[in-house]
């Protein structure tokens, strides 16, 4: 009893998501050969899919120097490196020291001839010329400190900053996650319940069931796609804490 325009309507949008379908199953089917091919596997092994996840709270999270340096990997390798830079110029610096030696000798007679003994101290003496070449090792150690003390900061300001600003998209997209979940997906589907109920009975009009079907679609998928960014900020904030 429907109007033909409405029924054309419902077939254009079957056909939709028909297509929609089709697309999906080929998105799924070239990540699964994609991650198949990297694992050094059979390109059509099946996967399967845990759909149990867990939405972090970051707010305790410390972004500041100290709490980077302790859990980063990259900052703990360049502070092995400053270490060992320090240590090299404590070696070059030992260069300018005075260096003394002893030697001892002991020779055995033949016949009357009485034994012999030899003992002699040494001593040499860095002098400025022979140093110049040690003080220029210095020098270029002592710049390579501080460029790493730069490199260091350099990476610590901006994971700082970057984690704080993942984190704020992150309670902004938890917050509209959660006003979709509990508020929106509930009325428009109650909003299309009732009007297939009235379809249905022959009091509500195709149309109007296939707009409350479209707006409730529309809004779950919004709904994952705030769901899937949600996920990836959070993996991208544990990856930047190396949180294991």
């Amino acid at each position: 009893m429907d109007k033909l325009p409405s029924y054309y309507k419902a077939k254009s949008e079957y056909s939709k998501l028909e297509s929609m379908i089709v697309m999906l199953q080929n998105d799924v089917s070239q990540k699964r050969i994609m991650l198949n091919t990297l694992m050094a596997r059979d390109i059509n092994t099946p996967f399967e899919i845990d759909t149990n996840y867990t939405l972090n709270d970051f707010a305790t999270i410390k972004t500041d120097s100290l709490s980077l340096s302790q859990s980063r990997s990259d900052i703990k390798a360049i502070d092995k490196t400053i270490a060992l830079n320090q240590l090299k110029i404590q070696a070059e610096k030992t260069k300018f020291l005075p260096e003394f030696g002893i030697k001892y000798d002991h020779m055995f007679a033949f016949g009357a001839q009485p034994q012999q003994f030899s003992l002699m101290g040494m001593i040499t003496i860095p002098m400025p010329w022979s140093t110049k070449m040690n003080k220029a090792n210095i020098n270029s150690f002592r710049i390579k400190k501080e460029s790493l003390n730069w490199q260091k900061q350099m990476i610590l300001n901006e994971t700082s900053g970057m984690i704080s600003g993942m984190i704020t998209e992150l309670n902004n997209l938890k917050k509209q996650y959660s006003i979709a979940e509990k508020s929106s997906i509930p009325a428009l589907k109650k909003n299309y319940d009732t009007a297939v109920l009235a379809w249905q009975n022959n009091t509500g009009d195709l149309f109007v069931t296939l707009d409350a079907w479209e707006a409730l679609n529309m809004t779950q998928m919004d709904i994952l796609d705030k769901l899937q960014a949600i996920l990836l900020t959070q993996t991208e904030i544990e990856k930047q804490l190396e949180i294991k």
